[in-house]
């Protein structure tokens, strides 16, 4: 990741134009389970919508309290999915409500929903995607169906910009330490 970073110049904001498919088709890359979204100045990520099964959107709310109190209580507990970011809505459409996930974070898609499956069974914190219509009831034994499902309802951007592109969390995060020490020293000297 380091050589990666290295290679873009995070000091200067980037944008990428990204074709319909989400993918560039002179540069697919295949993963486990089909193209791998390409890396962009905002890192990884996808964005999927879904129809949300009627009467749970309430299940979303409690979800979003149980990820709130999770993080509150172990701040590492997300820690394996490398995120950057998340943002969930839900919207009606024609008198449906749907759901919009959004994720930025710094491992590949095929690895993200791995390490997801792999999360939601080490914490026992489940997925909110079980309140979507047509998710998989085997998704905690097959990683591949998780994955079917958030591709089939991906929606790729075809627009990502990044302030200080390329860079991951713990880059940031290392960069904040580092800061928070600085300061902390000259405060000391004072």
């Amino acid at each position: 990741m380091a050589n990666e970073t290295k290679a873009h110049d995070w000091s200067n904001p980037a944008a990428m134009a990204i074709p319909e498919s989400g993918v560039f088709k002179d540069k697919v890359e295949q993963g486990r389970y089909g193209p791998i979204f390409p890396k962009t100045p905002a890192c990884y990520g996808f964005s999927i919508l879904a129809k949300v099964i009627p009467g749970r959107e309430e299940k979303f709310y409690e979800h979003a309290r149980t990820i709130e109190k999770a993080v509150a209580d172990q701040p590492s507990c997300l820690d394996i999915l490398k995120l950057h970011y998340l943002r969930w809505l839900l919207f009606p459409i024609k008198g449906d409500t749907y759901f919009m996930y959004q994720g930025i974070f710094d491992t590949d898609f095929d690895k993200y929903t791995e390490d997801a499956v792999t999360l939601f069974g080490a914490t026992g914190i489940t997925t909110v995607f079980e309140n979507l219509e047509g998710f998989p009831a085997d998704w905690k034994t097959n990683p591949s169906s998780f994955v079917k499902f958030v591709r089939d309802h991906q929606c790729p951007s075809f627009l990502e910009y990044g302030e200080y592109p390329y860079v991951s969390a713990i880059e940031i995060k290392k960069a904040l330490q580092l800061k928070a020490a600085f300061s902390n020293m000259l405060d000391q000297m004072q």
